[in-house]
């Protein structure tokens, strides 16, 4: 019998706070979102990765993107579709805005509760946020074994998987039985190009709202292609108590944000010679920079 698994990738739409200027933060301290362009979530991507290497070896696979915010984040659903990815789902209500970890990982539970996959890839964490908290309190609602700062899988069945894990100081290989939730270090491999194919096939690939704002200006009849939906859900589909999703179920309250600009103050010009290096090397380990 063919092994077949159904692959969810949690990913996020955010600032790409890789490339901050002097307009990134707005002078109430909060981030500018206008001001740094929308990506696909960096670990997102090595996740994305690991799940269509799983679907290489095992092409009845099917792998799922399934991400929460705006409409706009439909975008990296398409980028997904675009690098092998099977379909997308978008979680979007009004009632999931304001958000923090707690209450978005209550909502992703909820929807793959629904989904039901057998593996669940997620990035380390998000370069907005840095908490590393969503993939893990995830896999403690659905009751699932986990797995952190993947780098590789390197063998899976129907019943277990083998992954290493990249460490602060070295590397490690675990098994776990299968379902589980894997989250992926950004020195997984990177995520492969756009396919020439899957672009052409998915490039009209659009959510209902946007089919009704005509955001794509397609000619194409959403309703007569079904690989070219991307699927909406909000609180109606995916259930759950309400008081648990939004702002109602955020506990995080930030009291205070301050936007500090790192400047450098002095250059040192140093040579190839083992006497710099040492030098070098001795000035840092003695300021504690390293060491």
């Amino acid at each position: 019998m063919t092994k077949a698994f159904k692959i969810v990738v949690l990913a996020k739409q955010v600032p790409d706070t890789r490339n901050v200027g002097k307009n990134a933060m707005k002078e109430d301290g909060t981030v500018n979102r206008a001001a740094l362009p929308a990506i696909f979530n960096p670990e997102d991507m090595n996740a994305l990765e690991q799940a269509l290497r799983i679907k290489d070896k095992y092409p009845e696979s099917k792998v799922l993107l399934l991400t929460m915010g705006p409409g706009r984040a439909a975008d990296i659903i398409r980028e997904g579709l675009y690098r092998g990815a099977d379909g997308g789902i978008l979680l979007t209500d009004r009632k999931f805005a304001g958000a923090d970890t707690l209450a978005t990982s209550y909502a992703i539970s909820m929807a793959l509760k629904k989904i039901d996959p057998d593996l669940i890839f997620a990035g380390r964490q998000a370069i907005d946020g840095d908490t590393a908290q969503v993939g893990p309190q995830v896999a403690q609602k659905l009751d699932l074994p986990q797995i952190t700062y993947a780098e590789e899988v390197l063998e899976i069945d129907k019943t277990k998987i083998q992954v290493k894990r990249r460490l602060e100081r070295g590397i490690e290989i675990v098994e776990s039985s299968i379902p589980i939730v894997i989250t992926v270090h950004a020195t997984a491999p990177e995520c492969r190009p756009r396919n020439a194919k899957q672009l052409m096939k998915f490039k009209h690939a659009r959510t209902l709202s946007e089919e009704h704002d005509n955001e794509h200006n397609s000619y194409l009849p959403l309703y007569t292609m079904d690989y070219l939906k991307i699927e909406e859900w909000g609180v109606n589909e995916i259930g759950g108590d309400e008081k648990n999703y939004g702002l109602s179920g955020s506990p995080t309250k930030v009291k205070k944000i301050e936007n500090i600009v790192f400047q450098a103050k002095e250059s040192k010009k140093l040579s190839s010679s083992v006497q710099d290096m040492d030098s070098l090397m001795k000035e840092l380990i003695a300021s504690h920079t390293i060491g």
